[in-house]
């Protein structure tokens, strides 16, 4: 048994290439092979977000805070809050953050298929952004 107690592990500023906005990464596991399961605990300050991204074989989000958005490609914005569970399917293109005004934190749980957990796409424009807001049910 392995128990990684909080506080040592380092926070890291979401980067630049894949987020829009403050975004803050606590990193939770990393499971040793031949286990392929990793998480993190994801916190967006208000109008931060992905960019469009997918996952090889999934993933599920837990939302622990504040007030979120979420949408794959193709279909309608929708507001996420704590105690919602997402699954977003293997290869649906999809984004999620927080709203415009409430930061937002979720915990990421990911399975990786040959190292690779996701493949970043293109960024989320703020208008789209915004719109995507203010559609969301």
């Amino acid at each position: 048994m392995e128990i990684r107690r909080s506080g040592t592990q380092p926070s890291t500023k979401g980067p630049a290439e894949w987020f829009s906005g403050t975004v803050r990464l606590d990193p939770l596991f990393q499971s040793p092979a031949p286990a392929r399961t990793f998480a993190a605990s994801v916190t967006f300050e208000p109008g931060a977000r992905t960019a469009w991204h997918t996952h090889p074989l999934g993933q599920i989000l837990v939302v622990t805070a504040g007030c979120g958005l979420t949408q794959c490609w193709g279909e309608a914005p929708v507001v996420i809050r704590p105690g919602d569970v997402i699954w977003c399917p293997p290869g649906h293109k999809h984004w999620h953050g927080a709203s415009p005004t409430t930061a937002m934190t979720h915990i990421a749980i990911v399975e990786t298929l040959d190292g690779k957990g996701v493949d970043w796409l293109e960024k989320l424009s703020d208008p789209d952004y915004l719109a995507a807001a203010a559609k969301a049910e």
